[in-house]
């Protein structure tokens, strides 16, 4: 993948899960989604995000927690993104 020219962000070296998920994919030569880059550089910020996304794909709702998952892996296809 190409990098995201963020060049403090992607070289933040955090204590947290990110940044382990994020070493831990680089040595095992797996990509790994940018955003991760994102989420361990600000952490507070992104709990919102994460908090969102709890809400929209796992809470109760008229499609199931598994469809919403398909339907986001089948937009995430169209647009050639690697989920």
């Amino acid at each position: 993948m190409e990098p995201m020219f963020l060049k403090d962000v992607e070289s933040h070296k955090g204590d947290d899960n990110y940044t382990r998920a994020i070493e831990m994919m680089k040595r095992a030569g797996q990509e790994y989604p940018r955003i991760l880059h994102m989420f361990s550089f600000k952490i507070a910020a992104t709990t919102h995000l994460e908090r969102f996304t709890q809400e929209m794909m796992r809470e109760a709702a008229p499609l199931s927690p598994g469809i919403r998952e398909l339907i986001a892996a089948y937009t995430s296809h169209l647009n050639a993104c690697p989920f």
